[in-house]
């Protein structure tokens, strides 16, 4: 790994999707990783929830607490995110590190979604890293240094199933991502892509549940919650930073993801079967136009009322809590 040697006694590092999931930091993880490599703790965006992020962000930047500043931003809104940036390096000085980390889940089957459910996803998540690679990079390409990260995912990767509009934003991601750090060789400038598979961190609880909500909550939830299927969020926290500070093209996070990747390269045919045969073991979409309508993954985990989904789910819970799930006006993110 290529050691991090920042231009500046104290850069910047942003961060867009911050003040909840994995975009929150939990105490120690990634504030502290970027401390002990000369990096500011980040200046954070979200669509919601400012005070409570910069909150948060204070109390795990120990000394650094005055160096840390959250905002509200829709990262799906380039002229905020553009106004957003130019405040931070008015305020702070130029960003040398920017993570995209904001995201949104809407499980389903796709003829429960909607133009709308696409729109939020592509809003989010391929959009929202263009606009925040994009208002950064100019200041980057002149400087002649920067770091510049997306957290795609697997299922950016290989599609599967009742995660269409997740799915394709994160496919536009992913291309995004790789694309750029092509074109950034030589330029001082990398961009990294970061692949996760499922992560604990709570995102089950404000994901969006279409068709039999109830039971799309009852597989998506354990998987996302259980050790062996979910890695820790605290210690992928980590292995991102390593990865986007270092400069590397990629980061895989998940045994899982790697798996899921290297198959789906060498027979990418077999991989769309069966993905297809999964789907036909997921709940059916129920008749009516209420189909469409979402709720939260608390509200279809009350209308489940199942005691052995909630035992399944008992680490998910507690990275809600640790991850800032449910403070008030909880967004979904990834």
């Amino acid at each position: 790994m290529r050691r991090w040697h920042p231009p500046h006694p104290r850069p910047v590092s942003l961060v867009a999707g911050g003040s909840r999931g994995l975009g929150s930091w939990s105490p120690g993880a990634r504030p502290a990783r970027l401390r002990r490599r000369g990096l500011r703790p980040p200046p954070r965006g979200d669509r919601r929830g400012a005070e409570i992020a910069e909150s948060r962000a204070r109390e795990e930047a120990g000394d650094d607490a005055g160096r840390v500043v959250a905002f509200e931003c829709d990262v799906a809104d380039r002229e905020a995110v553009q106004a957003w940036v130019a405040q931070v390096e008015s305020d702070l000085g130029p960003v040398e590190v920017a993570i995209h980390v904001a995201g949104i889940i809407q499980v389903g089957p796709a003829e429960t979604m909607t133009f709308h459910h696409f729109d939020q996803a592509l809003g989010t998540m391929l959009m929202g890293p263009l606009n925040t690679l994009w208002s950064v990079l100019p200041g980057m390409r002149e400087r002649g240094h920067g770091r510049l990260g997306v957290v795609s995912s697997i299922g950016g990767v290989v599609a599967p199933p009742h995660l269409l509009p997740y799915s394709t934003a994160k496919f536009g991601a992913t291309g995004l991502t790789q694309g750029l750090a092509s074109e950034l060789a030589g330029t001082g400038v990398t961009a990294t892509t970061i692949v996760p598979g499922l992560m604990r961190t709570g995102s089950h609880e404000n994901a969006q549940f279409t068709g039999d909500r109830a039971a799309e909550y009852a597989w998506f939830a354990p998987a996302a919650s259980l050790p062996l299927l979910s890695m820790d969020a605290e210690r992928a926290a980590h292995r991102m930073v390593d990865g986007v500070l270092a400069g590397r093209p990629m980061v895989v996070l998940t045994p899982l993801a790697t798996i899921g990747m290297r198959v789906h390269g060498l027979m990418p045919a077999t991989t769309v079967r069966v993905m297809g045969l999964t789907s036909r073991l997921l709940p059916s979409a129920p008749a009516g136009r209420d189909a469409a309508r979402p709720v939260t993954g608390r509200t279809a985990a009350q209308q489940l009322g199942s005691d052995v989904v909630s035992r399944l789910t008992t680490l998910g819970r507690r990275a809600a809590e640790r991850f800032n799930q449910r403070g008030p006006g909880s967004a979904p993110t990834a």
